[in-house]
């Protein structure tokens, strides 16, 4: 026999040989397994558009100096919790209370003018022309003392809402001067997520409609109303920004968000959540074919209710095994429940 003969039938043997094994693996799996199975159907879901969002407050003041002087007391940190009109800081301004004494002490004196003019008119010495020139210079050293005042009030920085102290420019003894940043306060009442929604995703959106927003680490979405819609798009990214107030008590400052739009309908396949199976990082259904169970990889998307998006690996009409036992093998044999 020669060599050629002799190759095809040893290649013939051994596939004989391989494929044995694999036909009793499958028909000898294991004993029958009783399972619920339901079809999956297509259904029609909207199509939701996700955004990046990021939640930040709707009232945000960076408190600056109005005068020049150094700082006197500054006992808040970090995360400190003030209210409307609680004082931040004090600064120590020697020129600005001297402003206050020099005008005070001219208002003294134009108050002592003033009435000895009065006296002097109603007695027939001095014109009235005397008392008018001496009233003018009274009003106007109290308006002198009133600036002195308010200049002398900007050496005590308040709150000018309720919230806390997210960041701190200055410590005690450093100098302050018009314009400095001291500190930044933050609202907690009133959080916003705002995000760049695309220019066409945004045509239809309206300030004081509802929009749907998943916070980070929130496992339901939450609605809020439309504050503040940019009139124009953005011209490099094509892009709106949209800000959404978030029900009190929810989200915190820089926390990162999803806005969620209706951009139109369309079909999608779902599961129950409980038909898919984990295993690292795969996901996994079993599809009952022929009377036997097989192991599919899927790709799943968004949760809708107790139900679970199938991307990818499933077909419309397949029957899947609902709540498949931790003890199911892939070619096992099952039969159906109701």
């Amino acid at each position: 026999m020669t060599a050629r003969p002799l190759l095809a039938l040893f290649a013939a043997l051994a596939l004989t040989g391989c494929g044995r094994p694999h036909q009793a693996a499958a028909t000898s799996a294991g004993p029958a397994v009783a399972v619920r199975t339901g079809a999956v159907l297509p259904e029609a879901l909207p199509v939701v558009l996700e955004v990046p969002a990021t939640v930040r407050p709707a009232e945000r003041a960076s408190l600056a100096a109005k005068l020049t002087g150094t700082v006197a007391t500054f006992p808040l940190g970090l995360g400190a919790a003030v209210a409307a009109g609680d004082i931040l800081l004090t600064l120590n301004a020697p020129e600005a209370a001297a402003r206050v004494h020099q005008a005070q002490a001219q208002l003294a004196e134009a108050e002592r003018s003033a009435d000895r003019q009065r006296t002097l008119v109603r007695s027939g010495v001095n014109p009235t022309d005397a008392l008018s020139e001496a009233e003018d210079r009274l009003r106007f050293a109290q308006a002198a003392l009133a600036e002195a005042d308010a200049l002398l009030a900007y050496a005590t920085v308040r709150a000018p809402f309720a919230g806390v102290i997210t960041e701190k420019h200055v410590l005690p003894g450093d100098l302050a001067t018009p314009g400095l940043p001291l500190l930044v306060l933050e609202s907690t009442q009133r959080l916003r997520a705002e995000g760049a929604v695309p220019e066409q995703a945004a045509t239809e959106l309206r300030i004081g409609r509802p929009l749907g927003v998943r916070l980070e680490g929130v496992e339901t979405t939450v609605l809020g109303d439309i504050e503040e819609l940019s009139a124009a798009a953005d011209a490099v990214s094509r892009s709106v920004l949209v800000k959404v107030a978030l029900p009190p008590g929810l989200g915190r400052s820089g926390q990162f968000a999803r806005l969620q739009i209706l951009t139109g309908h369309g079909e999608a396949l779902l599961v129950p959540a409980t038909a898919v199976t984990r295993f690292g990082q795969m996901e996994r259904v079993f599809v009952v074919e022929g009377g036997h169970a097989v192991l599919r990889l899927v790709k799943t998307g968004r949760a809708v209710g107790d139900r679970t998006e199938i991307l990818a690996g499933l077909n419309a009409g397949e029957t899947v095994v609902l709540t498949p036992p931790a003890t199911l093998r892939d070619g096992q044999p099952v039969t159906t429940q109701p």
